[in-house]
């Protein structure tokens, strides 16, 4: 049964629509009083941050006519901005990379959208901080859910609840088993490490997310407190096999950091392995660096423990 949409509340979304975008810049011809558009920004955003990928996928995840998203390109790589490389997998298929180039342009630019949102943020209160970023949240999640959105993500975000942590060490220990022949120590130390955030829970410093798609979990992500002063753990990184090729592992970590920024934190930092390679490379391309490696024998294997900080 359909619900009626009162005239009221369509004025409504419209002048919020209005007023949001007056007060994050967009309207400007330049954004960020760069020479770059706002689409043209987020091209470039989603390959600092996402990585190689071909220009269908680019497409498709933004949503771009392919004549529009092919004028952008060109004017990228005629900039030097954007090159296109041979896949690793399959030498006849091109994928778009950001050139050195290309990324000494963003980042100033992503440094100077980085202000903008802290300073937008810095007029309020932490409980005001918080009450907005869950406002938002909650728009997100129920335009995501939506199928009549056309290109919303396949994929909702929630806070963890009862029973997840048992589903979060049961997934870590099957998948590393299955797919990188890890024992079941490995699950072990994922069910002491679900089981110590739980029992140490800050709501105020903490927080843990479950991806769904169709009502069923298929990633997770926590942030946890380090016990050094102003700095947060990322801790938990899963996406199904089913879930993955939707961006979903780059958008938990992006609700991570977010999380983490309005909480106050200065500095991210993780642990993994030299064997997570698809986690490691969503890493390096949020700009996380190595700071730390040691050879070890863990979980069945020869393998190098890695620490990774990121400064917010």
């Amino acid at each position: 049964m359909s619900v009626p949409v009162f005239d009221d509340r369509v004025a409504a979304v419209r002048s919020f629509n209005r007023f949001f975008t007056r007060q994050i810049g967009v309207l400007r011809e330049g954004l960020l009083h760069s020479v770059y558009t706002l689409t043209e920004m987020r091209v470039l955003y989603e390959l600092a941050h996402q990585g190689d990928q071909p220009a269908a996928v680019l497409g498709r995840d933004l949503g771009l006519d392919r004549g529009y998203l092919s004028r952008i390109l060109a004017k990228f790589e005629s900039a030097g901005l954007v090159s296109k490389v041979p896949s690793a997998t399959d030498g006849r298929s091109k994928l778009l990379h950001l050139t050195a180039r290309g990324r000494a342009v963003y980042e100033p630019l992503e440094r100077r959208s980085r202000e903008e949102v802290g300073d937008l943020l810095a007029r309020f209160g932490e409980a005001d901080q918080l009450r907005m970023l869950d406002a938002m949240r909650t728009i997100q999640q129920m335009l995501d859910a939506e199928s009549g959105f056309k290109y919303a993500q396949p994929f909702v975000l929630r806070a963890h609840r009862a029973g997840d942590m048992e589903w979060i060490t049961r997934r870590h220990g099957a998948i590393y088993t299955e797919q990188q022949g890890w024992d079941d120590s490995f699950g072990k130390l994922v069910g002491e490490i679900c089981a110590d955030f739980e029992r140490n829970f800050d709501p105020a410093l903490e927080h843990c997310w479950i991806a769904e798609m169709a009502g069923q979990p298929v990633g997770s992500i926590a942030l946890a407190r380090d016990g050094e002063e102003g700095v947060g753990k990322l801790r938990l990184l899963l996406v199904e096999e089913q879930a993955r090729g939707y961006g979903l592992g780059s958008r938990l970590v992006d609700e991570c950091h977010r999380y983490a920024r309005a909480a106050g934190y200065r500095k991210m930092r993780l642990w993994t392995t030299d064997q997570q390679k698809e986690a490691r490379q969503i890493y390096q391309n949020k700009g996380y660096v190595l700071v730390a490696e040691e050879p070890v024998h863990a979980f069945g294997q020869d393998m190098v423990n890695e620490t990774w900080e990121l400064t917010l």
